[in-house]
Formats: C-alpha cells, sequence, structure tokens
C-alpha cells in the first residue's frame, strides 16, 4: 500500500528550521516527543526524503528496539556506515569507510583499530586486561576507563570530522529511549562540541518514554542539557492529526468510495488523531458499510478486527512473526510451521498486498549485519500492531513458538559459519521467552554474550545487562541442582565483577538483590558444588561486599577465610592466594597496621618465588602487583618509615609513568603526593596530584573517585595561602560533588573530612562544616572505618574550639584517643596530630591531668618518624617545614588552631576497595 503523509507542517518546519540554522553553520539539538502512534518515525523519513537534495546531508538511524539492548554506540555506528557509502574526496573518508568495508562494524573498538590504526595496540591491551577480568574476577571495569573514554573521544572526533570534511551533518535517531548507554556517553561528550561545529541532532522519543527505567535516564539527560546549554538545545512536541488531516487521509485512502457524512470527524473522535490508529480503522472500512459504520473503541480492537479478517494459514505465520519481534524472517516462519518457504514468502506477499500489516525491506535497507545472512526481511506497519498479534495466542503457545523461533534462527542460512551477533541476541532472547524449559540454554546464551560483550566490546554497561538477563534465567533451574549452582557461580561473580566501580553499598530490593546477598549466593552455590578454586574466588568475592555493604570487620574476617581457602588449593591456587594476600592486605592495616604489612610482605614474596606469578604480561598479576607495592610504600609512611616508603613510592610511580597502560599511576601519584606532604615538600605535592589529574582528564575518564580525591588534596594545600582560599573552597566543594556520584566506598568519608578541614582552615560555612564531620561520624559509627571517624572527631573539636565551646571540643577529644588508644597506631593519621589537638581541648576545658604528656608523646612520634628519614635534608625539611613538627619541637603557643596544621587527616584505598 503507497505511504500517504498528511499535515505535519508544523513540525516539519520545526525540523526545517534546525536544517536552515546548519546550512548557515550552527548547529543545534532538537527533541521531538510523541506518543506512541502519533507518527514521530514517519514524520522523521519524510523530513529526510524533503532534505535529500538539500545543502545537509541528513541522516536517519535507530535504536533498534527490536533487539532489546541494541550494540554500544549502535546509531552513531549505522550513521558512520551509512556516511561511508557516499564516496567524497579525501583520505580521512576513504579510511573510515575502508574499515567499514572490512565489516569493523560489528565492534567499536575494532572499527577505531581500522580506521585508526594507532589505537590497535591500546585495544588489544585493554581486551587483554578484559579477557583476564572474566576469567579470574580480578580486576574491576574501571581498569578499562581509559580505553572506554578513548573509544568515546574518537567517535566523537569521528562524527566532527565527518561534518567538517564531507558537509553539514544532521543526524535524525529515532526511539532515543532504547539508546545504550555507551551512546548516551558519547551525546553527554558531543553536545558540547557543536559550538561552531557544522553539526546537528534531532532525537525523538516516546512522550512517556521517562516511565521505564531507559527512558528515565534518558529524560534526565535531556533536562541536565537543557539547563547547561539551554541555547543549544529545544523541544518539540507532536500533536494529533487535526480534523481536516484525518478527513484528507480518508480521501486519499478511501478515493472513489461512497464515504459517510461526517465519518471523518467520528474518526477522529474515535482515534484522538492519532495516525497508526486511524490507518487501523480506515482498513476495516468496507463499501456499503453505510454511517452507522462500527469504529473499535480501542487499538487492539481495530487489530483484531482485521487479523480475524485474514486466512487462518496466513494468520498463524502472523502470529509467528509477531512472536518473533518487530521484523522477521520468512526462512523463521518456514522453520517453525513446516511450510516450504516459497510457500510462505507467497503468503506473505498475499498478505501485504491485500491487508497490509507488514512491509518486505528492501535488501539496501537492511542493517549491515543482517547482508551476510540469506534471507527476506519484514517489518510490522507499527509497534503497537505487533505487539497486539503477539496476544492472539494462549501462553502455552506462546512459550512453544519462542522455543522454536530460537531453533530455527540458529539455523539462518548465512555466509560463514558464525552467526552475526545480533542474531545471537534474538535466539537470547526468545530462548528467555521460552520459559523454564528453556532456561539453562537461556542462561548460556546470555552469559557468553556478556563475556563476547567485556572481551570483544569492552563494554561493562552492556554485559552487565545480559548478566541480569542470565541471572533471571539461571533461577529458573532446579534450586541445588549443580547445573543451576555452576551457572549461579559465573554470572554472580561476572556482574559482581564489572559493576564493582559502581558499588555503593546499597542492600538492593526484593526484585533486585544487593551486591552482599548476590556474594553470598555465589559462596553458597560454589561450596555445594565443592570446588576448592571456587570456593577460594568466591571467597573472596564476598570479603570485597561485605567491605562496601557492611563495613571493615566482617569483611577483614571472611578476607582471612578467602586467603585460607587459597591455601588449600595447593601449588595450582598460587595465583589465586596472591590476589587474596594482596586483597586482605590492603585492608587489614586499616585494623592492624604491623599485621597487614606482614601479609603484604607475604604477598610481595610469593609473587617473587612462586613459579609463574612474575609473569609481567598477566594482567591480573600485573595489577595486583601494583597494588601491592604502592600499599607497602603507603603503609610504610604509615608505620613512620618514611625512607623506605619514599623509595618503593618513586619506583612504583617511574615505572607506571613508563608503562602502555597506567591505570594505577593516578593512585601512585596520590599515595606519593601524601607522603611529600607529611615531608613538608607540598610543592612537590600539588605537583605530583596536578599530574594525577591531568592525567585522567587527558584521557576522558570522566567522574572519577581518585581524581576527586585528588582535587580535595590540592584544595588543602591552597587553603594554607589566603590569597587561595577562593580556590580552595572551589576545589573542595568540587571534589565532594564528584565523590558524591562516584560513591568509592573507601574514599566517601576521606574527601568529606578533607572538605570539612578545607571550609574550617578558611573560616567558610560552619554549619556545613559541622554538617559533612556529623555525618562521617554517623558513617563510620556504621562501617568500622575507624581512621575517618578519629579524623573526624578531631575536625570537629578543632571547630568547637572555635566557636567557644571547648567542653564539647574536649568531649571529641576523648573519644579520639580513646580510639587510637584501643587500636594503636593507624594508616593514614597523623597520631601525633591526634595527640596535640587533644591536648589544646583538654587544656581549654581545663582537663590539665588529662592533657599532661600529650605534647611529649607527640613530639616523641616526630622524632620516631624523622628517625626513619636517611637523607639530611630530607630529615630536616620534615622537622621544620611541617608547621605541626615545627610548633612541636619549638614554641609551642606558635601554632594556633586557625593555621592549617592538619597534613593529611586520611588516606584512600585504591579504586572500589581495590
Amino acid at each position: 500500500m503507497t505511504a500517504v503523509f498528511v499535515d505535519r507542517e508544523d513540525s516539519l518546519d520545526v525540523l526545517g528550521s534546525v536544517a536552515a540554522r546548519l546550512a548557515e553553520g550552527v548547529g543545534s539539538v532538537l527533541i521531538i516527543e510523541a506518543d506512541s502512534g502519533m507518527g514521530k518515525t514517519s514524520l522523521l523519513a519524510e523530513f529526510r526524503r524533503r532534505t535529500a537534495a538539500g545543502p545537509c546531508r541528513t541522516v536517519l538511524v535507530s535504536c533498534m528496539p527490536g533487539l532489546g539492548t541494541g550494540r554500544e554506540y549502535g546509531p552513531f555506528l549505522d550513521a558512520l556506515t551509512e556516511l561511508s557509502t557516499v564516496p567524497r574526496p579525501g583520505q580521512r573518508r576513504s579510511r573510515w569507510a575502508r574499515a567499514v568495508g572490512r565489516g569493523a562494524i560489528a565492534a567499536a573498538p575494532t572499527l577505531l583499530s581500522a580506521a585508526l590504526p594507532g589505537l590497535g595496540e591500546l585495544f588489544s591491551a585493554g581486551r587483554a586486561v578484559a579477557e583476564a577480568s572474566v576469567t579470574t574476577g580480578s580486576i574491576p571495569g574501571d581498569s578499562l576507563g581509559p580505553i572506554r573514554a578513548t573509544m568515546t573521544r574518537q567517535l566523537v572526533n569521528a562524527l566532527l570530522e565527518e561534518a567538517r570534511d564531507g558537509g553539514p551533518l544532521l543526524l535524525l535517531i529515532d526511539d532515543m529511549e532504547w539508546c545504550d548507554e555507551e551512546s548516551l556517553e558519547l551525546l553527554h561528550l558531543l553536545l558540547p562540541s557543536l559550538e561552531g561545529e557544522p553539526f546537528a541532532l534531532v532525537l525523538s522519543l516516546g512522550a512517556f518514554a521517562s516511565a521505564t527505567p531507559r527512558g528515565a535516564v534518558v529524560e534526565q539527560m535531556i533536562r541536565g542539557w537543557e539547563n547547561r546549554h539551554n541555547l543549544l538545545v529545544a523541544r518539540h512536541q507532536v500533536p494529533p492529526l487535526p480534523d481536516w488531516a484525518v478527513g484528507e487521509l480518508v480521501r486519499e485512502r478511501l478515493p472513489s468510495r461512497p464515504v459517510p457524512t461526517g465519518f471523518a470527524q467520528r474518526l477522529t473522535d474515535v482515534t484522538g488523531g492519532r495516525p497508526v490508529f486511524v490507518e487501523q480503522c480506515l482498513k476495516l472500512w468496507q463499501p456499503g458499510y453505510g454511517a452507522e459504520v462500527p469504529l473499535p473503541e480501542k487499538f487492539p480492537d481495530a487489530v483484531a478486527d482485521r487479523f480475524e479478517r485474514i486466512d487462518p494459514d496466513v494468520r498463524e505465520l502472523l502470529v509467528v512473526g509477531a512472536t518473533m519481534g518487530e521484523f522477521f524472517f520468512s526462512h523463521t516462519l518456514a522453520e517453525v510451521t513446516g511450510l516450504p518457504q516459497t510457500r510462505v514468502q507467497d503468503l506473505l506477499l498475499q498478505l501485504e498486498r491485500r491487508h497490509g500489516m507488514i512491509r518486505e525491506r528492501r535488501r539496501a535497507d537492511m542493517p549491515r549485519w543482517a547482508r551476510a545472512l540469506h534471507v527476506d526481511w519484514y517489518d510490522f506497519e507499527h509497534r503497537a500492531l505487533q505487539a497486539c498479534v503477539r496476544e492472539e495466542q494462549h501462553e502455552g503457545a506462546r512459550l512453544l513458538r519462542h522455543s522454536r523461533i530460537a531453533d530455527a534462527l540458529g539455523k539462518i542460512p548465512r555466509t560463514g559459519d558464525e552467526l552475526p551477533y545480533e542474531v545471537r541476541v534474538l535466539i537470547a532472547d526468545q530462548l528467555r521467552a521460552a520459559g523454564p524449559a528453556r532456561a539453562a540454554e537461556s542462561a548460556t546464551a546470555y552469559y557468553t554474550l556478556a563475556r563476547s560483550a567485556v572481551v570483544e566490546d569492552l563494554s561493562f554497561s552492556q554485559a552487565e545487562r545480559y548478566c541480569q538477563s542470565a541471572l533471571d534465567s539461571v533461577r529458573q533451574l532446579p534450586e541445588g541442582s549443580p547445573e543451576r549452582d555452576r551457572r549461579l557461580v559465573d554470572a554472580i561473580e561476572l556482574l559482581l565483577s564489572i559493576t564493582e566501580v559502581r558499588w555503593k553499598g546499597g542492600q538492593g530490593s526484593a526484585d533486585t538483590p544487593g551486591i552482599d546477598t548476590l556474594a553470598a549466593e555465589a559462596e553458597a552455590a560454589a561450596r555445594r558444588l565443592d570446588d576448592p578454586f571456587l570456593i577460594a574466588r568466591t571467597t573472596l568475592l564476598r570479603g570485597k561486599t561485605l567491605l562496601a555493604v557492611k563495613g571493615l570487620n566482617p569483611s577483614l574476617l571472611k578476607l582471612e577465610e578467602a586467603v585460607e581457602r587459597a591455601r588449600e588449593c595447593g601449588p595450582d591456587g598460587n595465583r589465586a592466594l596472591f590476589v587474596a594476600l594482596v586483597e586482605y592486605g590492603r585492608q587489614l592495616p586499616k585494623r592492624d597496621l604491623e599485621a597487614g604489612l606482614r601479609v603484604l610482605f607475604e604477598a610481595e614474596e610469593l609473587y617473587a618465588s612462586a613459579p609463574g606469578l612474575g609473569d609481567t604480561a598477566d594482567p591480573v598479576l600485573q595489577h595486583a602487583r601494583n597494588l601491592n607495592e604502592m600499599q607497602i610504600g603507603v603503609n610504610l609512611f604509615d608505620a613512620g618509615r618514611f625512607g623506605e616508603a619514599l623509595q618503593r613510592l618513586e619506583r612504583c610511580v617511574d615505572r607506571l609513568r613508563a608503562e602502555r597502560y597506567r591505570v594505577e599511576l593516578p593512585i601512585a601519584l596520590n599515595y606519593l603526593a601524601q607522603l611529600s606532604i607529611a615531608l613538608g615538600s607540598e610543592e612537590r605535592a600539588e605537583s605530583l596530584l596536578m599530574e594525577a589529574m591531568r592525567f585522567e582528564e587527558g584521557l576522558g575518564y570522566g567522574l572519577s573517585g581518585w581524581h576527586a580525591y585528588n582535587n580535595a588534596l590540592v584544595a588543602l594545600i591552597a587553603s594554607r595561602t589566603p590569597a587561595r582560599a577562593e580556590e580552595a573552597v572551589r576545589r573542595a566543594r568540587d571534589a565532594w560533588a564528584e565523590t558524591e556520584q562516584t560513591w568509592l566506598v573507601n574514599l566517601v568519608p576521606i574527601v568529606r573530612n578533607l572538605y570539612a578541614e578545607v571550609l574550617l582552615t578558611v573560616g567558610r560555612e560552619r554549619r556545613l562544616t559541622l554538617r559533612l564531620i556529623d555525618d562521617t561520624l554517623a558513617e563510620t559509627a556504621e562501617t568500622g572505618m575507624d581512621r575517618s571517624r578519629i579524623a573526624a572527631h578531631c575536625l570537629r573539636s578543632r571547630g568547637r574550639l572555635l566557636e567557644g565551646r571547648p567542653e564539647e571540643a574536649a568531649e571529641d577529644a576523648r573519644l579520639a584517643l580513646a580510639i587510637l588508644e584501643e587500636r594503636g597506631t593507624m594508616p593514614a593519621l597523623r597520631t601525633e596530630e591526634v595527640f596535640y589537638e587533644a591536648h589544646r581541648a583538654l587544656t581549654a576545658a581545663d582537663a590539665r591531668a588529662e592533657a599532661a604528656g600529650l605534647l611529649e608523646r607527640a613530639r616523641d612520634e616526630v622524632l620516631r618518624k624523622a628517625g626513619g628519614i636517611d637523607e639530611p635534608e630530607a630529615r630536616e625539611r620534615f622537622l621544620t617545614g611541617v608547621p605541626l613538627n615545627r610548633a612541636l619541637l619549638g614554641a609551642i603557643g606558635e601554632y594556633r588552631a586557625e593555621d592549617p596544621g592538619v597534613t593529611v587527616p586520611d588516606q584512600g584505598e585504591s579504586r572500589m576497595g581495590e
């Protein structure tokens, strides 16, 4: 049936204004919103048709909801593919064309490696890390931050270069509510770059998209754009068809027919002017119905009426097609029904000609991935129509059809043996929809897709969705069965590994188990399987989730158990033992500094002596070795062994600077900067911190907990110079905002304390300062992070002294001392500072007996640390360059609470508790 397009002139004018501004060199973003069935897809297609010969190149792509979780950067890779088919001079253009021509469109890393060969080595390294991660569960997903950021930036550059080199580019993206997360990240980066570029965007989404989880994310992002780029972003709501347009559509669809008077008005009243509903009702009309033609009151009724008029054999084909999805293949229908494929094709042709409902897609219009398939492709006229037809079957029949469709898709004729990624997604979706009978196969299919998404696409967000689907399928298997337990362990271990960067300590909900609940479930399954290696791995995983959810003490017990479980694996378990020792050794110093150092040294010795562990090509072992060396260095610093700490940290930083893949560099620079501050070398410390921040910013990391921490330390240094007070407050505020969004469990109280200290030092926002401190005290009482708790008590004691409340300041000092006396020397906490602040508060409260001896203990601590500094100049700088040390060893009265005395109140762990 020939397409008819009526009205929409206002909407076309709005779209036309975007194109007109673009032709003048002004880029913009237009959001098109419409209720389902309002014709936004047809509107975009008509606009593209009308502008085909204009001064701007118009490209229309869709987010492909038929595949449920479209591939990463899907609409933008589709756009680059379409642009590659249009020849134009220029080496850069042909380079992208060659990359797409070799099939690299299958995955963003492959496409970018082919188009920009210099990136190939980086992506290869990232894939090695990703493969190690899914194999061992030992590397969290943020290790791939630089590579993900590089891919996003390079795709943004590619789109902008296409616009600059090939002429103004107007990209229309339909169904944005189905957009993949990587594409949203790309848009977020692209928008600020549009000013002055010959590039414009039109994004369409359903008016009720925000009711869905993915749509809500898109809506929130658009609101953020409107706030930050209000002159760049506009919205347009597509209205219903007016009466006259419905009348025109009636005349076009029913020419020379005796249409009853008032029919068009009745049609408008019943359908609300929704084009798709109008079309369905018009296809019901028959000559002779007269003025009393019975119009259905709901869209499904209109579809049901049309469905009943179709031959039963064709009806079965239509139901099978609708069960498959918004599009289907004749080969699939033939396999499921048992009819010859040519017979199926003939029946589908008759259906399209007599009744509409479906349209055969031209081969040239098929997505690139489908062109290697020997199939003919059919689309339903509208998503709502497909959904209605799908309901024309009983539940049992639907499950059976899904099962048969999955089998049929596996037999699809194709060039080569391997099924395209998109077909594998379709098969997994069909197996899942087939219910418990195919649950095991569905779980395997989704888990395989998840691993592929990580290793091939370097896409952890996509892999997360597949893991969730795998778990949904696993839970349909009989409880306690080995088949269920093994799949459960695999899916949970992968899911928690790739989401570790986002752990926030949440307990989850009834529908979405929290991270510790999942880890406990995997641990129990591993024990039922009685597999020593799985038990060791899941016990370690449980220790990490306990740290995030329940705090330090439960975590340490589980991590210690993980070490013992790894020992039980014998020599074959050395790899697991090394990783477990590193993790345990990095958390134990928070409770017992010397015991933690012993564990870290044991890990170092094992790495040096056990066969195979010194393989520097293994990214898991390399990552763990780097973390172990950094942690030893920083804990030596905590223990006052400054000379050894400086040697180790400088060696680690130098090695990381020389590596191609430098994930741990911002952490190592942070540790070395903290030591430099403690040694009185604040200028060097600030230089190291700025290097760390530039490193992450240069790679486009986006939000980062370590970037926030480093910025907070720069704020602390700046706060000690009155002329930099405004800078200090701004940096501290930005650091806390970034921390709130990343929420790395170990860094939250640290950055919050630093923010409070900066405000105390510059004398700003006392109420906010106290609230920040109170929040840390409440949080650390639950998590057991006592070093942050002591630091918070010291800060509140200082604040209360400044407010003239000595008795309350003394109470905080007593609490800090009590925790310190119970726990002993702690990492990242300057014991001498705790003694000094307690002395000041207790003296001010006239509790001189309690204050007696505290200054001497503080002075002894400073001298002990100075004894560990071998280089005379560095030792002298430590004694005279640090305000607190100078005050303790000279005239105590010269050191005031208002002075920037707290050097390093707290110190973090590696990324997400690494």
